[in-house]
Protein backbone atom coordinates (compact mmCIF):
# COMPACT_ATOMS: atom_id res chain seq x y z
CA UNK A 1 0.00 0.00 0.00
CA UNK A 2 2.62 2.94 -1.55
CA UNK A 3 0.72 4.70 -3.96
CA UNK A 4 -2.42 6.79 -4.27
CA UNK A 5 -4.21 4.33 -6.92
CA UNK A 6 -3.71 1.71 -4.06
CA UNK A 7 -5.37 3.95 -1.26
CA UNK A 8 -2.58 4.14 0.87
CA UNK A 9 -1.95 6.08 3.60
CA UNK A 10 -0.11 8.60 1.32
CA UNK A 11 -3.69 9.30 -0.37
CA UNK A 12 -5.44 9.93 2.54
CA UNK A 13 -5.77 14.30 1.50
CA UNK A 14 -6.91 12.99 -1.65
CA UNK A 15 -9.46 9.90 -0.79
CA UNK A 16 -11.71 12.16 0.68
CA UNK A 17 -13.08 13.22 -2.80
CA UNK A 18 -12.63 9.64 -4.13
CA UNK A 19 -14.59 6.97 -4.92
CA UNK A 20 -13.68 3.28 -5.23
CA UNK A 21 -15.97 0.45 -6.41
CA UNK A 22 -14.64 -2.91 -5.85
CA UNK A 23 -15.75 -5.19 -8.97
CA UNK A 24 -15.28 -9.34 -9.45
CA UNK A 25 -13.69 -10.37 -12.67
CA UNK A 26 -14.76 -8.88 -15.40
CA UNK A 27 -14.96 -12.13 -16.81
CA UNK A 28 -18.01 -12.86 -14.55
CA UNK A 29 -20.32 -10.56 -16.34
CA UNK A 30 -19.67 -13.33 -19.24
CA UNK A 31 -20.94 -12.41 -22.72
CA UNK A 32 -22.86 -8.77 -21.32
CA UNK A 33 -21.56 -5.61 -23.53
CA UNK A 34 -20.93 -2.55 -21.69
CA UNK A 35 -22.80 0.15 -23.62
CA UNK A 36 -21.28 3.13 -25.68
CA UNK A 37 -21.35 5.70 -23.30
CA UNK A 38 -19.45 3.78 -20.25
CA UNK A 39 -17.23 2.29 -22.59
CA UNK A 40 -15.89 5.47 -24.27
CA UNK A 41 -15.37 6.85 -20.67
CA UNK A 42 -13.46 3.83 -19.83
CA UNK A 43 -11.43 3.62 -22.79
CA UNK A 44 -10.74 7.57 -21.67
CA UNK A 45 -9.44 6.27 -18.31
CA UNK A 46 -6.06 5.52 -16.98
CA UNK A 47 -5.09 2.16 -16.76
CA UNK A 48 -3.32 1.06 -13.57
CA UNK A 49 -0.75 -1.01 -13.70
CA UNK A 50 -2.03 -5.01 -13.19
CA UNK A 51 -2.34 -6.22 -9.42
CA UNK A 52 -2.30 -9.25 -8.21
CA UNK A 53 -5.75 -10.95 -9.20
CA UNK A 54 -8.45 -12.69 -6.29
CA UNK A 55 -10.73 -11.17 -3.46
CA UNK A 56 -8.46 -11.59 -0.64
CA UNK A 57 -6.16 -9.68 -2.65
CA UNK A 58 -8.39 -7.08 -3.97
CA UNK A 59 -9.27 -6.27 0.34
CA UNK A 60 -5.65 -6.45 0.85
CA UNK A 61 -5.24 -3.05 -1.18
CA UNK A 62 -7.18 -0.77 0.85
CA UNK A 63 -6.87 -2.72 4.58
CA UNK A 64 -3.36 -2.26 5.94
CA UNK A 65 -2.77 -4.01 9.21
CA UNK A 66 0.18 -4.66 11.87
CA UNK A 67 1.16 -7.30 11.81
CA UNK A 68 0.43 -8.08 7.54
CA UNK A 69 -1.66 -11.05 8.14
CA UNK A 70 -5.32 -10.28 9.65
CA UNK A 71 -7.99 -12.22 11.28
CA UNK A 72 -11.40 -12.24 10.14
CA UNK A 73 -12.12 -14.27 13.34
CA UNK A 74 -10.75 -11.84 15.92
CA UNK A 75 -11.71 -8.85 13.65
CA UNK A 76 -15.24 -9.79 14.26
CA UNK A 77 -15.37 -10.88 17.59
CA UNK A 78 -13.83 -7.07 18.31
CA UNK A 79 -17.00 -6.08 16.62
CA UNK A 80 -19.05 -8.45 18.46
CA UNK A 81 -17.52 -8.98 21.98
CA UNK A 82 -15.04 -6.17 22.41
CA UNK A 83 -12.73 -8.98 23.95
CA UNK A 84 -10.85 -10.13 20.84
CA UNK A 85 -7.35 -8.75 22.56
CA UNK A 86 -5.06 -11.34 23.83
CA UNK A 87 -6.71 -14.30 22.89
CA UNK A 88 -6.58 -16.56 19.16
CA UNK A 89 -10.08 -16.83 17.82
CA UNK A 90 -11.37 -18.76 15.46
CA UNK A 91 -15.23 -18.72 14.08
CA UNK A 92 -17.08 -21.71 14.12
CA UNK A 93 -20.29 -20.29 12.09
CA UNK A 94 -23.64 -22.61 12.38
CA UNK A 95 -24.08 -24.20 8.70
CA UNK A 96 -26.16 -26.22 6.67
CA UNK A 97 -24.38 -28.91 4.80
CA UNK A 98 -26.80 -31.07 1.73
CA UNK A 99 -25.04 -34.81 1.21
CA UNK A 100 -25.21 -35.63 -2.29
CA UNK A 101 -24.19 -38.42 -4.80
CA UNK A 102 -20.60 -36.76 -5.27
CA UNK A 103 -19.58 -35.89 -1.38
CA UNK A 104 -21.60 -32.90 0.54
CA UNK A 105 -22.05 -29.04 -0.68
CA UNK A 106 -22.38 -25.81 1.99
CA UNK A 107 -25.43 -24.16 1.17
CA UNK A 108 -25.80 -21.77 3.84
CA UNK A 109 -24.43 -20.36 6.93
CA UNK A 110 -24.42 -17.96 9.48
CA UNK A 111 -27.03 -15.40 9.27
CA UNK A 112 -28.70 -16.91 6.07
CA UNK A 113 -29.84 -19.47 8.92
CA UNK A 114 -31.41 -17.31 11.27
CA UNK A 115 -30.71 -19.42 13.87
CA UNK A 116 -32.50 -18.12 17.18
CA UNK A 117 -30.73 -17.25 20.27
CA UNK A 118 -32.79 -20.02 21.91
CA UNK A 119 -32.00 -22.37 19.40
CA UNK A 120 -27.66 -20.79 19.65
CA UNK A 121 -27.51 -21.46 23.37
CA UNK A 122 -28.94 -24.95 23.18
CA UNK A 123 -26.77 -26.31 20.60
CA UNK A 124 -23.65 -24.53 22.24
CA UNK A 125 -25.03 -26.20 24.88
CA UNK A 126 -24.38 -29.77 23.35
CA UNK A 127 -21.12 -28.97 21.65
CA UNK A 128 -19.15 -27.37 24.23
CA UNK A 129 -17.70 -30.14 25.99
CA UNK A 130 -16.43 -31.66 22.68
CA UNK A 131 -14.38 -28.75 22.39
CA UNK A 132 -13.58 -27.80 25.57
CA UNK A 133 -12.07 -31.34 26.08
CA UNK A 134 -9.83 -30.39 23.40
CA UNK A 135 -8.66 -26.67 25.54
CA UNK A 136 -10.84 -24.66 23.36
CA UNK A 137 -13.94 -22.40 24.19
CA UNK A 138 -16.93 -22.34 22.49
CA UNK A 139 -19.28 -18.95 22.55
CA UNK A 140 -21.71 -17.07 20.63
CA UNK A 141 -21.78 -12.91 21.39
CA UNK A 142 -24.86 -13.15 18.76
CA UNK A 143 -26.95 -16.14 17.56
CA UNK A 144 -25.49 -16.21 13.65
CA UNK A 145 -21.76 -15.73 14.49
CA UNK A 146 -19.99 -18.31 16.46
CA UNK A 147 -16.42 -18.31 18.00
CA UNK A 148 -13.72 -20.63 19.41
CA UNK A 149 -11.19 -19.30 21.63
CA UNK A 150 -8.10 -21.35 21.63
CA UNK A 151 -5.57 -22.81 23.89
CA UNK A 152 -2.11 -21.43 24.07
CA UNK A 153 -0.09 -23.15 21.71
CA UNK A 154 -3.15 -24.39 19.36
CA UNK A 155 -2.71 -25.69 16.14
CA UNK A 156 -4.87 -25.07 13.48
CA UNK A 157 -4.90 -25.81 9.31
CA UNK A 158 -5.76 -22.96 6.72
CA UNK A 159 -10.19 -23.09 6.27
CA UNK A 160 -11.56 -21.75 3.60
CA UNK A 161 -14.03 -18.87 3.88
CA UNK A 162 -17.39 -19.58 3.53
CA UNK A 163 -18.23 -17.86 0.89
CA UNK A 164 -15.75 -19.16 -1.34
CA UNK A 165 -17.29 -22.81 -0.56
CA UNK A 166 -20.67 -21.85 -0.73
CA UNK A 167 -22.47 -25.04 -3.33
CA UNK A 168 -19.18 -26.30 -3.80
CA UNK A 169 -18.43 -29.91 -2.80
CA UNK A 170 -16.93 -29.71 0.48
CA UNK A 171 -13.78 -32.35 -0.48
CA UNK A 172 -12.54 -29.39 -2.04
CA UNK A 173 -12.10 -27.39 1.13
CA UNK A 174 -11.08 -29.66 3.28
CA UNK A 175 -8.46 -28.21 5.70
CA UNK A 176 -4.67 -29.36 5.04
CA UNK A 177 -1.51 -28.74 6.78
CA UNK A 178 -0.28 -30.51 9.83
CA UNK A 179 -3.13 -30.44 12.27
CA UNK A 180 -5.90 -31.03 9.59
CA UNK A 181 -6.68 -34.69 10.65
CA UNK A 182 -7.80 -33.92 14.19
CA UNK A 183 -9.69 -30.68 13.23
CA UNK A 184 -11.56 -33.13 10.24
CA UNK A 185 -12.19 -35.65 13.35
CA UNK A 186 -13.35 -33.00 15.81
CA UNK A 187 -15.96 -31.29 13.08
CA UNK A 188 -17.24 -34.95 12.50
CA UNK A 189 -17.50 -35.54 16.37
CA UNK A 190 -20.03 -31.83 16.01
CA UNK A 191 -21.91 -32.87 12.74
CA UNK A 192 -23.20 -36.42 14.85
CA UNK A 193 -24.01 -34.19 17.16
CA UNK A 194 -25.90 -31.70 15.74
CA UNK A 195 -27.62 -33.68 13.52
CA UNK A 196 -29.37 -35.15 16.40
CA UNK A 197 -29.83 -32.65 18.19
CA UNK A 198 -33.79 -31.64 18.89
CA UNK A 199 -33.59 -28.32 17.86
CA UNK A 200 -32.89 -29.36 14.39
CA UNK A 201 -35.99 -31.63 14.74
CA UNK A 202 -37.96 -28.55 15.10
CA UNK A 203 -36.20 -26.77 12.39
CA UNK A 204 -36.99 -29.07 10.24
CA UNK A 205 -41.01 -29.25 11.35
CA UNK A 206 -41.05 -25.64 10.52
CA UNK A 207 -39.48 -26.08 7.04
CA UNK A 208 -35.89 -24.42 7.45
CA UNK A 209 -33.22 -26.10 6.94
CA UNK A 210 -31.11 -27.48 9.95
CA UNK A 211 -27.78 -26.22 11.47
CA UNK A 212 -25.96 -29.57 10.76
CA UNK A 213 -22.65 -28.53 10.91
CA UNK A 214 -19.87 -25.75 11.67
CA UNK A 215 -17.53 -24.36 9.54
CA UNK A 216 -14.49 -22.86 10.81
CA UNK A 217 -12.72 -20.07 9.35
CA UNK A 218 -10.30 -16.67 10.03
CA UNK A 219 -8.33 -17.86 12.39
CA UNK A 220 -5.70 -15.70 14.63
CA UNK A 221 -4.99 -12.91 16.30
CA UNK A 222 -6.51 -9.51 16.59
CA UNK A 223 -3.75 -6.88 14.62
CA UNK A 224 -2.49 -4.17 16.83
CA UNK A 225 -3.63 -1.89 13.99
CA UNK A 226 -5.92 -1.44 11.25
CA UNK A 227 -5.92 1.17 8.43
CA UNK A 228 -8.76 1.73 5.81
CA UNK A 229 -7.94 3.69 3.06
CA UNK A 230 -11.37 5.49 2.39
CA UNK A 231 -13.49 7.37 3.97
CA UNK A 232 -16.10 5.03 4.61
CA UNK A 233 -16.79 1.33 3.74
CA UNK A 234 -20.32 0.51 1.95
CA UNK A 235 -20.32 -3.28 1.63
CA UNK A 236 -22.05 -6.83 2.63
CA UNK A 237 -18.98 -8.19 3.06
CA UNK A 238 -18.76 -8.53 7.26
CA UNK A 239 -14.85 -9.26 6.92
CA UNK A 240 -14.57 -5.63 4.87
CA UNK A 241 -16.83 -4.07 7.39
CA UNK A 242 -15.11 -5.36 10.40
CA UNK A 243 -12.18 -4.36 9.27
CA UNK A 244 -13.27 -0.79 8.91
CA UNK A 245 -14.91 -1.11 12.21
CA UNK A 246 -11.43 -1.93 13.50
CA UNK A 247 -10.17 1.20 12.12
CA UNK A 248 -12.86 3.51 13.28
CA UNK A 249 -14.02 4.09 9.57
CA UNK A 250 -17.70 4.54 9.28
CA UNK A 251 -19.27 1.78 7.64
CA UNK A 252 -22.64 0.21 6.45
CA UNK A 253 -24.25 -2.00 3.88
CA UNK A 254 -23.86 -1.46 -0.02
CA UNK A 255 -26.74 0.33 -0.73
CA UNK A 256 -28.75 -0.16 -3.77
CA UNK A 257 -27.21 2.48 -6.41
CA UNK A 258 -24.84 5.37 -6.38
CA UNK A 259 -26.91 8.46 -5.64
CA UNK A 260 -25.85 11.68 -8.10
CA UNK A 261 -26.60 15.18 -7.31
CA UNK A 262 -29.82 14.54 -8.90
CA UNK A 263 -31.10 11.72 -6.32
CA UNK A 264 -31.32 13.91 -3.16
CA UNK A 265 -29.25 13.96 -0.22
CA UNK A 266 -32.05 11.91 1.86
CA UNK A 267 -32.46 9.17 -0.08
CA UNK A 268 -31.90 5.66 2.18
CA UNK A 269 -31.80 3.33 -0.34
CA UNK A 270 -28.49 5.48 -2.09
CA UNK A 271 -25.06 6.75 -1.42
CA UNK A 272 -23.50 9.13 -3.40
CA UNK A 273 -20.13 10.11 -0.89
CA UNK A 274 -16.40 9.31 -1.46
CA UNK A 275 -15.77 5.84 -0.30
CA UNK A 276 -15.27 2.45 -0.73
CA UNK A 277 -17.94 0.48 -2.54
CA UNK A 278 -18.04 -3.20 -2.60
CA UNK A 279 -19.52 -4.50 -5.46
CA UNK A 280 -17.94 -7.61 -5.79
CA UNK A 281 -20.99 -9.43 -6.00
CA UNK A 282 -22.35 -7.46 -9.35
CA UNK A 283 -23.46 -9.88 -12.08
CA UNK A 284 -25.42 -7.87 -14.28
CA UNK A 285 -23.72 -5.62 -16.05
CA UNK A 286 -26.75 -3.02 -17.24
CA UNK A 287 -27.47 -2.88 -13.38
CA UNK A 288 -23.73 -1.89 -12.68
CA UNK A 289 -23.96 0.86 -15.09
CA UNK A 290 -27.51 2.29 -14.69
CA UNK A 291 -26.56 2.23 -10.55
CA UNK A 292 -23.58 2.90 -10.13
CA UNK A 293 -21.01 3.67 -13.44
CA UNK A 294 -23.33 6.54 -14.80
CA UNK A 295 -24.42 8.45 -11.48
CA UNK A 296 -20.71 8.30 -10.60
CA UNK A 297 -19.30 9.74 -14.07
CA UNK A 298 -22.19 12.81 -13.51
CA UNK A 299 -20.56 13.06 -9.62
CA UNK A 300 -17.17 13.34 -11.66
CA UNK A 301 -18.28 15.77 -13.88
CA UNK A 302 -20.09 18.49 -11.40
CA UNK A 303 -16.81 17.97 -9.43
CA UNK A 304 -19.11 16.22 -6.22
CA UNK A 305 -16.35 13.37 -6.87
CA UNK A 306 -12.36 14.10 -7.90
CA UNK A 307 -11.44 10.66 -8.91
CA UNK A 308 -13.06 6.90 -9.25
CA UNK A 309 -10.89 3.95 -8.90
CA UNK A 310 -12.29 0.82 -10.94
CA UNK A 311 -10.58 -1.88 -9.34
CA UNK A 312 -11.88 -5.57 -10.32
CA UNK A 313 -10.64 -9.13 -8.55
CA UNK A 314 -8.81 -10.16 -11.68
CA UNK A 315 -6.17 -7.39 -11.15
CA UNK A 316 -7.16 -4.80 -13.83
CA UNK A 317 -7.55 -1.22 -12.62
CA UNK A 318 -9.16 1.95 -14.43
CA UNK A 319 -8.83 5.67 -12.42
CA UNK A 320 -11.20 8.21 -13.91
CA UNK A 321 -11.13 12.03 -13.70
CA UNK A 322 -13.32 14.86 -15.05
CA UNK A 323 -10.63 15.91 -17.61
CA UNK A 324 -10.60 12.96 -19.42
CA UNK A 325 -13.79 13.58 -21.60
CA UNK A 326 -10.65 15.31 -23.48
CA UNK A 327 -9.06 12.76 -24.62
CA UNK A 328 -11.71 11.92 -27.35
CA UNK A 329 -9.67 9.59 -29.99
CA UNK A 330 -9.38 7.25 -27.40
CA UNK A 331 -10.92 4.20 -27.84
CA UNK A 332 -13.93 2.46 -26.24
CA UNK A 333 -12.78 -0.41 -23.25
CA UNK A 334 -13.73 -3.45 -23.58
CA UNK A 335 -13.54 -6.03 -21.02
CA UNK A 336 -11.43 -7.90 -23.47
CA UNK A 337 -8.88 -5.34 -23.80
Amino acid sequence: MTDPTNATSSATSNMTNQAIFLLPAWSAFGRQSLAVDCAQALGRADAVPLAEPGRAAQRLRYVESLPAHWSPAALSRHRDAGDAADAVWLRADPAYVRPDINGARLLAYGEALSPTREEADAMLSALRPLFGDRGFALDAPTPTRWYLRLSPGAQWPEFSEPEAALGEDMFEHLPHGDAARAWRALLNEAQIALHQHPANERRRERGIPPINALWVWGGGRMPDRVRVAAPCVRSDDETLRDCAFAARVPDAPLPSRFADENDGASSASAAGMPGLYDLHRARDLKRLQDDWLRPALTALRTGALSTLILDAADGRRLRLRAAQRWRFWRKPWTPSA
